[in-house]
């Protein structure tokens, strides 16, 4: 005995062991464990996150991250190494601003308004301070371009040469018969 909807058809769909049956209201469509797996692979990252409502998650840094990039203003040295009370205030300074929950840019920025721009390690990438980027750059450059133009001129030059061999002098026979008693001695 069938139940109504699940009679065969011997149409396109396979017959009796399909797996298509007719849509009924309220039934399941067959999904591959594959697919399955594939979803729950998806999901799992913002399972593991929490389901905390808000997909805003900010990056929190922390004070190694920080104490790389910057440096103490009296010692000027990076803060990471540096040993002095000076130190110390920066570091309970860039703690305080990491507890407020700012980002690395926000406690950069509020960095260079309390100590001023020394206090990072590296200077930006704008106005004069951009010469400290591109003069290496160029440097380099030019280096290379003259390598460009005079290798080939010194491969030439020493062609040219390796072409006109110099043949040394003949030797006087009195020489030629020193040299010939000096080999034979070490024979």
């Amino acid at each position: 005995m069938r139940r109504k909807g699940h009679e065969r058809s011997g149409g396109a769909r396979g017959g009796a062991h399909s797996r298509f049956h007719p849509r009924r209201p309220g039934a399941h469509r067959y999904v591959p464990p594959a697919a399955l797996l594939v979803i729950l692979l998806c999901l799992l990252p913002s399972v593991a996150l929490g389901a905390g409502g808000t997909t805003d998650v900010k990056p929190r840094t922390s004070l190694p991250v920080i104490e790389r990039q910057v440096m103490c203003v009296t010692c000027k040295i990076p803060l990471e190494v540096a040993e002095s009370p000076q130190a110390n205030r920066e570091r309970e300074f860039i703690q305080s601003l990491i507890n407020e929950g700012q980002d690395e840019a926000q406690i950069k920025r509020s960095l260079v308004a309390q100590y001023g721009p020394t206090v990072l390690a590296l200077p930006s990438a704008q106005g004069f301070d951009l010469t400290v980027y591109l003069v290496p750059l160029a440097v380099f450059l030019a280096l290379l371009a003259t390598l460009a133009v005079l290798l080939p001129r010194w491969r030439r030059h020493a062609r040219a040469q390796a072409g006109s061999v110099l043949e040394a002098p003949p030797l006087d026979p009195a020489a030629t018969a020193r040299l010939d008693a000096d080999l034979a001695r070490f024979d």
